[in-house]
């Protein structure tokens, strides 16, 4: 028979669902509403203690989420994951798939998506999601899909990945770290991959071939191409093209490169004329064993800002009116403190004669200079020579350090996996090692935390503990049982994930996951069943946010790029939330023999 709840147990579920509320509303930002609802705990815990306690326990008890283990270990994560991306550790992957996009587009969208699903079990979702994208828009300019028609399959297959371990995501962590608060076992980092795999083996092929035509294709009519540059190559010798003929390796080079006098054979010291992207500047570099500045500039620099501890980072600059470099050559203009990469000519003006296509060509108004240097010297030098910034600052890989990036990780995830050490001290150990290494520098640790995730988990923590103390997750477990005692375990779990689905899409994941946990262990007691494949369907279930772009923070980075609108996100994600829940809740069942 139902019972009326507690008034501890009723205030909680009213903040629970305000929570929930405010969220979906998207009126006001996630780190207001979370710092609201940790104050508004403390308030009502101070005025209103709990049995047994009194009103500093209700303090702590709202505060506490800030020194919570699995919010550090979060973070440690976000900064582990940061030096992966610093580092460039991912981009040989990266060029490797775009050489096989240039094969067959239905193939290289594949593999990006097992790529993508894959990397995401151990590296943070968003990182995962942040490196990929600018992928995918380049490999859409190039001839390949629309990015419209890429990215929410893309975040979906990355989801999916992030769902298969407990580092995969914060929220894996948070759900893990409650269910051990309330007593159950911790579950080792792969313990449930099996089961997550089997349900991505039928749910793939919707996100490969069906998720792309129900997308539209949001392409601009007419955009910009990229600005190229021209600039002078100075080839090293350690190319392996060194005495070949161009013939032989043209095809190699980037689309988008070309030489603007093509050398008849690769020698070490030539100089090279080349007409190409940023990128595909420094793509032909690499492949070609060359530099588009001096080499003793470009050791003079790294060392500069290793001394500094600052990061090399590329510009675009605005040549004005004013600015004493009209007229010079770059050559002949005394910079010093950057490098100049490259020159993408402004149009002659009036009755002017066409200007050489050279980086050695005098400068004038409204020419892009491509400029490389610590982001201090490049400001100094912008505003010495009256000269506009484009775009900000993009820092450069520090790709020395990328195999020692790959290596914290992977020693942090093994030790974890194997059971050495807890997720929490491995994760911490190399948060610090980036640190020490110079793979994270200490002053940009902010770019790699974000506070809104930080204030969130923290919410959720004090708001799942309310809920549980208070006796509102035995009240709303014993008010599911009562429709759910008839049932068999598959729909059952179906349930509870449909449940915690419907808040995670429309809140917050983390705070479905706070709410869900004890719900899942209340209902185990109830229905006389395994607590565990319950909290794995909440577990589960706070993955399954691929219906509304609120769901979580990876569907807001793809909307912009993707020109997507609401209702893009429910035609493609709907399908796929009852698919996975169908596939995980039989796979559940058979596993725990339910």
């Amino acid at each position: 028979m139902l019972t009326i709840p507690s008034l501890h147990a009723a205030l909680a579920m009213a903040v629970a669902v305000a929570m929930f509320t405010a969220f979906a509303s998207n009126r006001f930002r996630v780190e207001i509403i979370s710092l609201m609802t940790i104050g508004a705990i403390a308030l009502l815990l101070y005025l209103f203690p709990l049995p047994g306690t009194n009103p500093k326990d209700g303090l702590a008890l709202a505060f506490g989420g800030f020194g919570h283990t699995a919010l550090i270990t979060i973070c440690a994560l976000m900064v582990m994951g940061r030096g992966l991306v610093v580092t460039g550790a991912l981009e040989p992957a990266a060029r490797a798939l775009g050489s096989i996009w240039r094969i067959n587009n239905s193939l290289g969208l594949l593999v990006t998506l097992l790529l993508a699903m894959f990397a995401s079990m151990v590296v943070n979702d968003t990182p995962v999601l942040v490196l990929l994208i600018p992928i995918m828009v380049s490999l859409a300019h190039g001839g390949a899909m629309p990015a419209s028609k890429t990215l929410i399959p893309l975040n979906a297959a990355i989801l999916i990945g992030g769902m298969a371990t407990t580092i995969g995501t914060s929220t894996n962590l948070l759900v893990v770290s409650i269910a051990a608060d309330l007593g159950m076992a911790e579950l080792p980092i792969f313990h449930f991959t099996p089961i997550v795999l089997m349900a991505a083996v039928i749910c793939l092929p919707y996100i490969w071939l069906v998720m792309p035509r129900l997308l539209p294709d949001n392409s601009p009519e007419a955009g910009h191409e990229p600005r190229k540059f021209i600039a002078t190559m100075r080839v090293g010798t350690e190319s392996s093209w060194l005495e070949q003929r161009i013939d032989e390796f043209r095809e190699k080079l980037p689309e988008g490169f070309s030489f603007l006098r093509e050398p008849q054979t690769l020698q070490p010291g030539q100089r090279l004329a080349a007409f190409a992207t940023a990128d595909d500047l420094r793509e032909a570099g690499r492949k070609l064993g060359a530099v588009t500045a001096p080499r003793w500039l470009i050791k003079r620099l790294s060392q500069d800002s290793a001394k500094a501890g600052e990061d090399l980072v590329e510009a675009e600059m605005a040549i004005s009116a004013d600015s004493r470099l009209v007229g010079r050559t770059l050559q002949t203009a005394g910079i010093e403190g950057v490098a100049v990469l490259g020159v993408a000519q402004a149009p002659s003006r009036g009755f002017a004669a066409p200007r050489e296509m050279s980086a050695e060509a005098r400068l004038a108004e409204g020419d892009i200079l491509l400029t490389m240097g610590r982001e201090s010297s490049l400001q100094e030098f912008a505003q010495d020579q009256a000269l506009l910034m484009l775009d900000g600052a993009r820092p450069l890989p520090r790709r020395r350090k990328a195999l020692i990036a790959v290596a914290i990780m992977g020693a942090a995830v093994l030790l974890a996996s194997l059971g050495i050490m807890p997720i929490a001290i491995t994760s911490l150990a190399g948060a610090v090692a980036m640190f020490v290494t110079g793979c994270v520098h200490f002053d940009k640790v902010g770019r790699a935390l974000s506070a809104k995730v930080i204030v969130l988990v923290a919410a959720s923590i004090a708001i799942g503990r309310l809920i549980g103390d208070s006796g509102a997750a035995t009240w709303m477990g014993a008010s599911l049982a009562l429709g759910m005692q008839y049932l068999i375990p598959p729909v059952v779990l179906a349930l509870i994930m449909l449940f915690v689905t419907l808040l995670t899409n429309f809140a917050s994941n983390a705070t479905a996951a706070a709410v869900g946990t004890p719900i899942a262990f209340a209902l185990a007691e109830q229905l006389g069943l395994q607590v565990e494949p319950l909290v794995l369907a909440v577990l589960f279930g706070c993955n399954l946010c691929y219906a509304t772009p609120i769901a979580y923070q990876t569907n807001m980075l793809i909307m912009a790029e993707g020109d997507y609108k609401f209702n893009d996100y429910m035609k493609t994600g709907i399908p796929l939330v009852v698919l996975m829940i169908v596939s995980l809740s039989v796979i559940l069942s058979i596993t725990y023999g339910l």
